[in-house]
């Protein structure tokens, strides 16, 4: 079984949303020791002993993570179906590199939009990241 499934129809969790299924979309990202990864292609057996931190727990001591309030600053949602994995990707790429260029945010950010924030989405990070 996927870790989606348990983690929205077992443990009723609904931030990692089902997008594609296959791993591609990136609506179902979802942190794994700290790592971002696509819970519709994980087995929940291979997250068995490991942190699985989603959407709703990135907040911590009741603030929102840097990213969480850069997002709301550049508004950057519009369905928002996509937006807690683009936001657990984000967080996870601040986390290995405080400062990226353009290239490595468009490396790293692989979840599609169908809205099409994009931009939005990399001046979000980039503020985030203390750059404005």
């Amino acid at each position: 079984m996927p870790l989606l499934w348990v983690l929205r129809d077992e443990l009723d969790i609904k931030g990692p949303k089902y997008g594609c299924g296959i791993g591609q979309c990136g609506a179902c990202t979802v942190h794994v020791d700290g790592e971002p990864v696509r819970s519709c292609a994980l087995p929940v057996s291979d997250a068995a002993g490991k942190r699985v931190v989603t959407i709703e727990g990135l907040a911590q001591g009741g603030r929102l993570h840097p990213v969480q309030q850069a997002w709301i600053e550049h508004q950057v949602p519009q369905c928002g179906y996509c937006q807690g994995g683009q936001i657990l990707a984000a967080a996870a790429l601040l986390r290995r590199n405080p400062n990226p260029t353009d290239h490595d945010i468009d490396e790293a950010m692989t979840g599609i939009c169908r809205c099409g924030t994009y931009a939005r989405i990399r001046a979000a990070i980039r503020s985030a990241a203390g750059k404005k």
